[in-house]
């Protein structure tokens, strides 16, 4: 097994873009990424006109600022080009405002190598020939810059079938289900991985069970074992030290600036 990582542009993701710097999957938290040097991860629905854009939410709600509260799969293009979602929050009266969401695209626009682009699947299934279509479409995402995510180990296999030469891997929480459930092992995400193309895991980081013990256990079967969403550097070098291979964080620029100054001067 590969020497433990540790931070740098290549290991740390920018969690929906730079996330504390700009408006969470936006194109301008995911241009300032890449702009420092960081892959990121971004989170994408199907519209009920079937494009491909990019939200965190079932529905538009919080992001918008109550402008509107239909479900993601409801709203059309045309209704979505009219929101702003760089407004809300502390960023209203912002430069960032008006925003609004985008399209996959012109995320992949965004692709480099030596950094990766994380896209979460939030929908079904269904979205998959969707994605393919642009995937096939476009020139600058590839699979070394690039791969999939999702919760749901059906639309994962689906990924797989229609788009194999991508890494894909399974989205899971710490716990099983709810808050109060039981933590999460190795033993039960590789019930959910062994015998299918799922090429790893992306695990929420809780160091009460996310241990060297556990992420050897997945390692050492084969898969890719990364993490999300750690915005403490002593949490997010731990990760790294059991054997996590990338930290999702909502703060990547602090994180490796953080990082750079534990090292002794020349």
């Amino acid at each position: 097994m590969a020497l433990a990582a540790s931070p740098s542009p290549e290991t740390l993701i920018a969690h929906r873009g730079e996330s504390t710097d700009a408006p969470e999957n936006t194109l301008p938290a995911y241009q300032l990424a890449v702009e420092r040097g960081f892959g990121f991860e971004c989170d994408i629905y199907l519209s009920a006109d079937h494009r491909i854009f990019t939200f965190h939410d079932s529905d538009l709600k919080r992001t918008t600022g109550g402008a509107s509260t239909k479900k993601c799969h409801e709203v059309t293009w045309e209704e979505l080009q009219a929101l702003d979602v760089g407004g809300w929050g502390k960023w209203k009266d912002s430069p960032f405002s008006p925003q609004r969401p985008a399209l996959l695209e012109e995320v992949l626009e965004l692709a480099r190598d030596g950094r990766t682009i994380y896209v979460e699947v939030k929908h079904g299934p269904e979205i998959v020939p969707y994605i393919k279509d642009i995937v096939l479409s476009q020139k600058q995402a590839n699979p070394g810059n690039m791969l999939f995510i999702s919760f749901r180990r059906e639309v994962c296999l689906e990924l797989k079938k229609q788009l194999p030469e991508y890494r894909v891997y399974l989205l899971q929480g710490s716990r099983t289900g709810g808050p109060d459930s039981p933590l999460v092992t190795a033993d039960v995400l590789l019930k959910k991985v062994q015998g299918t193309p799922i090429d790893g895991v992306d695990v929420q980081y809780n160091p009460e069970n996310i241990t060297k013990e556990f992420i050897h256990t997945l390692r050492e079967a084969g898969f890719g074992v990364h993490v999300w969403t750690v915005d403490r550097l002593e949490d997010a070098l731990q990760a790294f030290e059991r054997g996590a291979q990338t930290v999702t964080t909502n703060c990547a620029q602090k994180l490796w600036e953080e990082y750079q100054a534990l090292k002794p001067a020349p």
